[in-house]
């Protein structure tokens, strides 16, 4: 199957769409189900829901829920609430345990028990089991659909119990190991099943040295292990080692996407993303209060302005350059926060240290301001004629940019040590803080310096 782009995705609508006018289900079923189910997805979603109603009809529950995993979880809850109760139900069962989960975590609570009620059994089950795990933990994005054997088994026995449970399963390439005890003790991969031979033992063949996760670790920290290992799954086990399930790497690509997109919202200051199809008071609702806690801080700003009213009263060239300095700070110090934050993430500043990157932000604030400070010190001198105003300017821009750097990366550091996300520690909360500590040193300085500046 061939990725479509617009163009061709259209084409196939545009044969689907004759089919499902003309009553051919035969045709539609042929065009659409060679289709992947992400185009699939994507030629659903646009579809009116009269049409949409027809296409539950022409195709299976199981065929409904290859496709349904593709879709945006904050955006399906309106697909299930048109389908009829029982065939939703029977979608739900169809999915993958961890999907399934991940929507019922978007749906009300009413329709989650209504739904479990008139599921499966066994499927059901297998949901309310993965449910009562908190959210963004390791629990919650595991799957139980994984392929385990027992250590006493020979590759053949292995084999064949990996053939018929392959279906239900969500990878195969490996193979969890445990003991009498359900306790994880080793895994194999499908690699070494297919060239060991046919009478060897499980435990003669399997790496005993297992990297699993606790089904109570924070997803970011589970991503950044499948990334660190190069893993396709992940097992999840309890505080004994029982093995619960395990996590693929599909679902850690959706973790690294929400916590991008969730640090993306802080850094700008908002609580969320903006759906697109939000309207404009949700859309405010969410960006209100870090905007009404920024306007108290920026009140600060203009109140330290006013306490050096003396100041610019006697030498009022002074204000044509607080817009300059207050940028400058807020500019070094959201560049010196993304590098924290992104260290943070990765765990790269674990890595190296925090002394050393503090060390290299206070290097790196040194030279910058030192270099700024120095061409802005030219070009007032040569502008206004005043050596020691802008003597005066490129010393406030030097100690600025120190400070601004150091405050940038400290903060998220600290935020950090006390288990606080760092990504909260936003640009412009960052940047209107340093317009106050810019502020204090510009105008502290003039203040010092004023007989020479008159």
């Amino acid at each position: 199957m061939e990725h479509l782009d617009d163009q061709e995705r259209q084409e196939v609508w545009d044969a689907i769409k004759d089919a499902l006018f003309n009553d051919y289900i035969d045709q539609f079923r042929a065009e659409f189900l060679e289709l992947h189910p992400y185009d699939q997805a994507m030629i659903f979603e646009g579809l009116d829901v009269d049409v949409r109603m027809q296409i539950y009809t022409y195709l299976s529950p199981e065929e409904v829920a290859d496709f349904m995993e593709h879709i945006d979880y904050e955006e399906i809850e309106p697909f299930f609430s048109e389908m009829d109760p029982r065939f939703a139900a029977q979608v739900f069962a169809e999915m993958s345990t961890d999907d399934a989960v991940d929507i019922f975590n978007e749906l009300d609570k009413d329709k989650v028990a209504s739904f479990l009620t008139i599921m499966d059994k066994e499927a059901a089950q297998e949901i309310k089991d993965l449910l009562h795990y908190e959210e963004k933990t390791a629990g919650s994005i595991m799957t139980t659909e994984f392929v385990i054997v027992e250590a006493g088994m020979s590759i053949r026995e292995a084999m064949l119990h990996l053939r018929k449970e392959a279906p239900d399963a969500e990878t195969i390439y490996y193979t969890y190991v445990i003991d009498e005890d359900k306790r994880l003790v080793g895994v194999i991969s499908l690699r070494d099943l297919i060239i060991s031979e046919d009478d060897w033992l499980i435990s003669d063949v399997m790496n005993e040295r297992v990297v699993s996760v606790s089904v109570a670790e924070d997803q970011e920290e589970v991503a950044r292990m499948v990334r660190d290992y190069d893993f396709l799954a992940l097992p999840v086990v309890d505080f004994q080692n029982h093995l619960l399930g395990i996590i693929t790497v599909d679902d850690i690509m959706d973790v690294m996407e929400e916590e991008a997109s969730d640090d993306y919202s802080k850094l700008a200051g908002i609580s969320d993303v903006d759906s697109p199809d939000e309207n404009a008071f949700d859309s405010a609702k969410k960006r209100l209060p870090w905007l009404v806690i920024l306007l108290f801080l920026g009140s600060i700003t203009a109140s330290l302005i006013g306490r050096f009213e003396e100041t610019l009263d006697k030498v009022a060239i002074l204000a044509i350059f607080i817009p300059l300095i207050a940028g400058m700070a807020g500019n070094t110090g959201t560049q010196a926060l993304a590098v924290a934050v992104r260290g943070i993430a990765t765990g790269e500043i674990d890595k190296q240290g925090k002394t050393k990157m503090m060390l290299r932000e206070a290097g790196t604030g040194l030279i910058t301001g030192i270099s700024c400070g120095i061409i802005i010190t030219l070009v007032v001198y040569f502008w206004q004629g005043n050596f020691f105003l802008g003597l005066l300017v490129g010393l406030s821009i030097l100690s600025t940019l120190i400070v601004a750097t150091l405050a940038g990366s400290l903060v998220p550091l600290i935020m950090h040590r006390f288990n606080i996300d760092p990504a909260v520690a936003s640009g412009p909360f960052i940047t209107t803080i340093n317009d106050i500590i810019s502020i204090l040193i510009y105008f502290g300085m003039a203040t010092a310096f004023m007989n020479l500046l008159i």
